[in-house]
């Protein structure tokens, strides 16, 4: 069964009595295991579907389905609880609570989905160390590199085991060098988990981490995105 499906997909906003198409008739199939590189310039689509992958975002017409599951007829009390147990998101921006150190930032997911105390905690320590972080477990977000910063991003979307793993340009703020190592660090973790994952991103660069590139343009998806190469 597919990770995570688009049947169809359209988003449409309404602005100043015009129809803007954010997402136009996608139709996208991502495998288990599989990571999926979008590309796309600034304002062609890439993070309103990444949004509506995530239950960010509703759609405004089309199917979506995660790990076989229809989340466009979930809820808004579904969706939160699909977005805590099912999902991990690593935004460009990090969004590391500031006052929290690395491993509080990891154990605050385990609060969000109920994961009893001391499993979240064996499971936080074991990502802190995959991560090469242990000896930075009690530092604050303010004492960490941009690429411990979005290291710790990475294991606090792992803390829930998820089926799908979606990151909206992670490398964007790092230099090359460091961009390359934290995508070497994205793959080995999403494959040793078997779990996949749909990678944002305009640096053609990174692309070569993925299993497959689609290209996205003015809402549109490339021809041959809905199954896997």
């Amino acid at each position: 069964m597919p990770a995570l499906e688009f049947h169809e997909v359209n988003k449409t906003y309404r602005t100043g009595g015009t129809d803007i198409v954010a997402l136009d008739h996608a139709n996208l199939t991502v495998d288990d295991d599989e990571i999926v590189a979008l590309l796309g310039p600034s304002g062609s689509g890439k993070t309103t579907l990444l949004s509506i992958a995530g239950g960010l975002l509703t759609p405004t017409n089309g199917a979506v389905h995660v790990g076989g599951n229809d989340i466009t007829s979930y809820s808004a009390k579904e969706l939160t609880q699909f977005r805590a147990r099912s999902v991990g998101f690593v935004f460009q921006t990090v969004n590391l609570v500031p006052f929290l150190t690395a491993r509080e930032n990891l154990l605050v997911v385990a609060r969000i989905t109920g994961l009893p105390s001391k499993t979240a905690a064996r499971r936080a320590d074991t990502l802190l160390k995959e991560l090469g972080l242990d000896h930075r477990a009690q530092n604050l977000p303010t004492q960490l590199s941009g690429g411990e910063r979005q290291r710790v991003a990475i294991g606090r979307a792992l803390m829930n085991e998820p089926e799908l793993v979606l990151f909206d340009e992670p490398t964007s703020a790092l230099d090359t060098s460091l961009g390359e190592q934290v995508m070497e660090l994205i793959r080995k973790e999403v494959k040793g988990r078997e779990t996949a994952s749909v990678i944002v991103t305009h640096d053609t660069r990174m692309t070569a981490h993925a299993d497959r590139t689609i290209h996205i343009v003015d809402g549109r998806l490339d021809a041959g995105a809905a199954q896997p190469a």
